[in-house]
């Protein structure tokens, strides 16, 4: 890993030395499991760790988090390593096995406090009602899907952290059609067309 993808988001020396290991260990597996996508692999960094890292500074009080759809861990995994020296603990749902059969591997290598959900999310979001800080999703579905999905989290409290592309602002527009919220929309520190949505107080038109 170069300096000047770990130095912006200034963590530990321990912390990147997990970070190393959960790298080394996507790279093993995706030989056997295809975890991500395999475009995407020089870029693991870049495209995966940082990306994921930079959720962390949004909500800094943040004690449990809730990431939806997590893969092969970001951004979730990646935030309850950096996360796990202010005592984050994450709940990662992901219901495809051999992906959770990994999380639960780099989990257990890395020490992270993590409870992985082998489950789909509309079964296990009912249980975090007024229990979670965060939640999160990255390249999982639309923002109205999100919102649909989420709504019972949002309306009790949790703030929802939702990466985007370039359609950011169209998901916005047609998300409002449907639901009054709050959404700061936040630049991202890995690519300029990419944003962030903090999205908090969600009312329902119907």
């Amino acid at each position: 890993m170069s300096a000047a993808v770990s130095a912006p988001m200034n963590v530990s020396r321990e912390t990147q030395e997990k970070l190393e290991l959960l790298e080394r260990e996507l790279r093993r597996w995706q030989a056997i499991k295809n975890l991500v996508g395999p475009a995407t692999l020089d870029q693991i960094w870049g495209r995966h760790i940082v990306d994921s890292l930079q959720l962390l500074k949004l909500a800094p009080e943040a004690k449990t988090w809730v990431d939806l759809g997590s893969g092969a861990g970001f951004p979730g995994l990646v935030l309850a390593i950096a996360g796990q020296e202010r005592g984050l603990k994450v709940h990662l749902v992901e219901s495809n096995s051999r992906k959770c059969s990994f999380l639960r591997h780099v989990a257990r290598l890395t020490g992270s406090t993590v409870t992985v959900h082998a489950t789909r999310l509309e079964t296990v979001i009912p249980d975090f009602i007024g229990k979670a800080d965060v939640v999160s999703a990255r390249a999982l579905a639309s923002l109205t899907q999100l919102l649909e999905w989420t709504e019972p989290m949002l309306k009790t409290g949790t703030t929802g952290l939702f990466p985007k592309g370039r359609d950011a602002e169209s998901e916005l527009t047609e998300a409002r059609k449907r639901w009054t919220f709050e959404a700061d929309i936040l630049p991202s520190r890995t690519d300029s067309e990419a944003r962030i949505l903090r999205i908090t107080s969600i009312e329902s038109h119907s």
